[in-house]
C-alpha cells in the first residue's frame, strides 16, 4: 500500500457558530477539552497517516500555534495558507492542497471530529478511485450532504439537494482517493476553477460528477463515532460522544 497523505480542509471561519468563531477558527473549538482539529490529527496519527496539509486561512497563525505546541515532532504536519478563504468555497481549498495529490490521500473537512477506528474502517474499504465515508440515520434535514446509492454500494449522486425518495445515506465529510482517483479528482478541480462562479463551490460538486461516471465507491461508518460541527448545539453532542 502507498503511504497515504491527508489533506485537511480547515480555511474558513464558521460564521454559524459566532460568537465562538469570532476571533478563533471552527477548527479550534474545543470538544471535550480538544480542539477539533486536534482530534483530526490525533485519528491519523493513530492510523499511521503522519503527512498532513492543513489548509488554513481566517486566523492562520493560531492553527500554526497549534500545531508548533502539539505536533512540533509528528511526521510532516504543514500548513497550507488559503488567502481567499472570504471569497471562495472550499474547491479553492482543495487547488491550493493540489500537489499532495499525486498519490494515494484522504480528504477531511475541518469540521468533523472522527475516531481512529472510523478512519481505520475507510481505509481497509475496497479499492475504487473514490471512496465515499457515508452513514445512515432515518430521515435527513436541509443541512445533510445526503447520498444516492446504486444497488453496487457505488455513489450515484451526492449533494444537499438529493430528492427525499432517492436518498440512501450521508456523506459524513471524508474521502478516501486511490488508483486513478488522485489524478481524476485535482484535474476536475482545476477544470472547475476557470469557471470564475465556481469559485463558490463545495469540492463535493466534483465527487458528484465523478460519481455519475461510475467512480466512486461507498464505505459505512455506522456505528463508529463522528459528529460534523456546524452549529453551537453540535458542540455539546460532540462532547458528549466524544468524552473518553
Amino acid at each position: 500500500m502507498n503511504a497515504v497523505k491527508a489533506i485537511i480542509l480547515s480555511a474558513g471561519q464558521g460564521r454559524r457558530l459566532l460568537p465562538l468563531t469570532e476571533n478563533s477558527p471552527k477548527c479550534l473549538l474545543s470538544v471535550a477539552d480538544k480542539p477539533v482539529l486536534a482530534w483530526q490529527i490525533d485519528a491519523l496519527l493513530a492510523a499511521g497517516i503522519d503527512d498532513i496539509a492543513i489548509v488554513a486561512g481566517f486566523q492562520v497563525g493560531q492553527i500554526e500555534a497549534l500545531l508548533q505546541a502539539r505536533y512540533a515532532g509528528s511526521g510532516n504536519i504543514k500548513v497550507v495558507f488559503n488567502p481567499f478563504y472570504e471569497v471562495a468555497d472550499n474547491l479553492a481549498s482543495c487547488w491550493l492542497a493540489r500537489s499532495a495529490m499525486e498519490s494515494d490521500f484522504l480528504l477531511l473537512n475541518g469540521d468533523t471530529v472522527i475516531e481512529p477506528a472510523l478512519l481505520l474502517q475507510v481505509l481497509k474499504s475496497p479499492s475504487a478511485p473514490i471512496t465515499l465515508s457515508v452513514d445512515f440515520k432515518e430521515s435527513y434535514d436541509a443541512d445533510d450532504m445526503k447520498v444516492q446509492l446504486g444497488a453496487d454500494g457505488w455513489v450515484k449522486q451526492v449533494s444537499k439537494i438529493v430528492p427525499p425518495h432517492e436518498i440512501d445515506a450521508e456523506s459524513i465529510g471524508l474521502v478516501y482517493f486511490r488508483e486513478q482517483g488522485p489524478v481524476l479528482f485535482s484535474r476536475a478541480v482545476e477544470e472547475a476553477l476557470r469557471h470564475p462562479a465556481e469559485l463558490k463551490s463545495w469540492y463535493l460538486t466534483i465527487i458528484d460528477q465523478l460519481a455519475r461516471a461510475h467512480l466512486v465507491n461507498s464505505c459505512s461508518v455506522k456505528g463508529f463515532r463522528w459528529c460534523e460541527i456546524d452549529f453551537i448545539e453540535d458542540l455539546s453532542k460532540a462532547g458528549m460522544l466524544f468524552t473518553e
